[in-house]
């Protein structure tokens, strides 16, 4: 795996959890940023050919 990939892959993985303390801590505007984040991201990865497994 690539700098780029393992690099994309983190920051996927990263968003997803600050997504996740968001929802908890019920930050509507938080969750509308890091869905956007994640968006951006995952798009990112699938314009590189990067596979993104769900979490």
């Amino acid at each position: 795996m690539d700098a780029f990939t393992a690099g994309l892959l983190q920051r996927i993985r990263s968003t997803e959890h600050d997504l996740h303390r968001a929802r908890e801590a019920g930050d509507d505007f938080l969750v509308e940023v890091e869905e956007a984040e994640l968006d951006d991201l995952r798009r990112l990865a699938q314009e590189h050919g990067v596979q993104v497994v769900a979490s």
